[in-house]
């Protein structure tokens, strides 16, 4: 039976812990072929750096093959529907993992192909980059426990962070704007997870409360792709939630900087934070190729 990974939710704590095992073991050099004359489509509505090159390289290393379809090539659901183009995809090809706008065109895709469909960003939920946060948080800290702070945006990349530490127990404080809240449905769903996992997860509007003696300090842009013309207002309203030195202060005396880029500069952070020694933003991104090949070893084992 195939495996989508809309959300970081479509998997378990066990799961979860799977996952980030055979990424760790891959990083160490131990790399099997598992994707031998396997063939994926690479559908991005938007641009990508990380994560284009990032799942390229991963499938190439576990001996698959990629095809890279952008919008301009095959005009989702605009020149052909989405389903059509799941339906066709799904004859020659042995996955899909697509960067859209919508979160709806992924449940399309996954509902209609009968491939396996990875989310590789949708406005709902970031899955694999927080799949890469969380080895990366394991990494530089031995645990999945926290306290791990997101300041900003409630946006998806906060979202999957919210279920992903759901998942593993952990402590989570999240400091928003009025009006910017993670969805009501994703706090719902995190909070039925914790009961089961015992994570603690906060939601505050005070950043420094947010921050106050967490080992992980992370952000996002506060206006994504597609949020141009909110942006002016948007950095009004976002400008206390800037992560700098005054505020890394509350954190941890060796609390980590996070972000899963990329960033605007002297926004959302400055750069004698993202600069810095405890900035550790660099092997969030590495930890992008290492993460969705434990991911592909899970969904194809």
């Amino acid at each position: 039976m195939k495996r989508d990974f809309l959300s970081i939710a479509d998997i378990n704590s066990e799961e979860l812990l799977e996952i980030l095992k055979y990424a760790e073991e891959f990083k160490k050099g131990n790399i099997e072929k598992i994707l031998s004359e396997k063939v994926f489509a690479l559908i991005f509505e938007k641009p990508s750096l990380r994560t284009r090159v990032s799942f390229e390289t991963g499938i190439k290393k576990l001996g698959g093959y990629s095809i890279y379809l952008s919008q301009q090539d095959i005009g989702m659901g605009k020149r052909e529907a989405v389903k059509d183009i799941a339906k066709n995809l799904e004859r020659w090809l042995d996955g899909i993992i697509s960067r859209v706008y919508a979160h709806e065109t992924l449940e399309i895709l996954a509902r209609e192909a009968r491939i396996p469909v990875i989310n590789a960003l949708s406005d709902l939920e970031h899955p694999c980059q927080i799949l890469a946060d969380l080895m990366t948080v394991k990494e530089h800290s031995g645990d999945l426990k926290g306290p791990f702070a997101f300041v900003g945006d409630g946006n998806n990349v906060c979202h999957s962070l919210i279920l992903g530490f759901a998942l593993t127990g952990g402590e989570i404080r999240v400091a928003t704007p009025k009006g910017y809240e993670p969805k009501k449905e994703i706090i719902d769903k995190a909070l039925e997870i914790a009961k089961k996992t015992g994570a603690k997860i906060v939601h505050t509007y005070d950043p420094v409360e947010a921050v106050k003696g967490v080992r992980f300090v992370y952000t996002d842009v506060w206006a994504s792709m597609g949020q141009e013309s909110e942006a002016e207002i948007r950095r009004k309203i976002f400008s206390p939630y800037q992560v700098n030195s005054e505020l890394m202060k509350n954190a941890d005396k060796d609390a980590k900087f996070m972000h899963c880029l990329p960033a605007h500069r002297g926004e959302e952070v400055t750069d004698e934070v993202l600069d810095s020694e405890y900035s550790i933003v660099y092997d969030q991104a590495e930890n992008r190729m290492w993460a969705q090949m434990g991911l592909f070893r899970f969904l194809f084992k």
